[in-house]
């Protein structure tokens, strides 16, 4: 299954792969790359070997974990000072989507005069980066989610007002990524299923952002696909190689196909998750049926289409949305944002915060912050 493509970076897909990170490094020319990962992983046998493959090769490479679930503009300064003191040339990105976003926000602003948020993806910001100041970026998913790895931005929490900020510049996607399944074979069942419906929120709201994009409907019709034949069997078992590999290209389909525009799942996740400090892809998972539900009328053709192309027992978005509550269900996500812990006492403040988020700008319909508030209500009390 082992495979090189070039849309939308250089990817190297199979298993194995990891073993040409040095090569891959030194391919964009670092010396002294600083691998970015999260606490977590950097105990695992996996970065160990990372780091042995590329110190026989001759790389200066040193470490930085310091990398919260949900990445923080402290973070990214913390990685910084570690890429500036270290004299490193490049990044590599290792990890789930924190670790990811927070690597890329490292290579973007380390070498820069300007802060992380003043590079937040608002209007022109992103001229004000050097784009010879950014670092090259090596990526290596070890989640099947974010598909952070083909991203040009970065979602970092900005403490000082609880708020998650997108970075953006068009130069800060990884110039190589490493997806081997190998990587993701420890990963527990929970943390599987929650990552791959996060990968089948971004594919279903590229699909339905109003935006005119015809490739990106088409690789979003297609990830959906992947997810509904092989995250089931991911999670069932953990150390199936096709399925896990087939799920990281899932991943990184989801976050191509969202260059068409994402939508309110994102909207009230982003919220949720700077307040409540929620894991991301499990909030997009509960959220999604109901989203679609308020989507309707909106999503009808298109949710026809899905449930052709899925050939699902039944049509429309009844039938979409019969297959991903049963999905769910299967594979062990909450029914309601209650089971994770999350009520809606702070409605009246998460509904304007996800008018304001990014992605709300191309749901198919414009809520203002009680319609939001609502869904978010739904959510907590299973109001479909």
């Amino acid at each position: 299954m082992n495979a090189n493509w070039n849309y939308p970076t250089a990817m190297r897909a199979g298993a194995g792969r990891i073993g040409e990170l040095a090569a891959c490094c030194r391919e964009l020319g670092m010396q002294r790359p600083l691998l970015v990962t999260d606490p977590g992983l950097r105990s695992l046998p996996m970065v160990d070997a990372a780091l042995q493959n590329c110190r026989e090769a001759g790389l200066g490479i040193d470490v930085f974990s310091e990398v919260k679930a949900n990445p923080t503009g402290a973070n990214v300064e913390a990685g910084n000072t570690v890429f500036r003191d270290g004299g490193h040339d490049g990044v590599i990105a290792f990890g789930g989507g924190s670790a990811l976003d927070a690597a890329k926000a490292v290579a973007l602003t380390a070498r820069q005069d300007v802060s992380v948020f003043d590079l937040e993806d608002v209007g022109d910001n992103f001229r004000r980066a050097d784009p010879a100041r950014i670092a090259p970026i090596v990526a290596v998913p070890t989640t099947a989610g974010t598909g952070s790895e083909v991203g040009r931005a970065s979602v970092i929490v900005d403490e000082s007002v609880h708020v998650k900020k997108i970075i953006f510049h068009p130069l800060m996607v990884p110039r190589i990524v490493i997806l081997d399944p190998g990587l993701t074979i420890g990963l527990p069942a929970w943390l599987t299923a929650a990552t791959g419906m996060d990968a089948l929120s971004h594919n279903l709201e590229a699909l339905c952002s109003p935006l005119y994009h015809p490739m990106a409907e088409g690789i979003g019709m297609e990830g959906a696909r992947l997810v509904r034949d092989y995250l089931p069997r991911a999670v069932a078992d953990g150390s199936d190689v096709e399925a896990r590999m087939q799920m990281l290209v899932a991943s990184s389909m989801g976050a191509t196909a969202f260059q068409r525009g994402l939508g309110a799942m994102h909207a009230l996740a982003h919220p949720l998750g700077a307040l409540y400090d929620a894991h991301h892809g499990t909030l997009n998972a509960v959220l999604m049926p109901y989203v679609l539900r308020a989507n309707a009328d909106a999503i009808a053709p298109v949710a026809a289409r899905l449930a052709r192309y899925l050939d699902l027992p039944s049509g429309g978005l009844d039938g979409v949305l019969e297959w991903v509550l049963s999905m769910r269900e299967h594979i062990g996500i909450a029914h309601t944002l209650a089971g994770i812990g999350i009520d809606d006492a702070r409605a009246d403040e998460i509904g304007p915060m996800a008018v304001a988020d990014p992605s709300a700008s191309t749901n198919p319909v414009a809520y203002d912050a009680a319609q939001y508030a609502t869904i978010l209500s739904n959510a907590v009390h299973g109001r479909l």
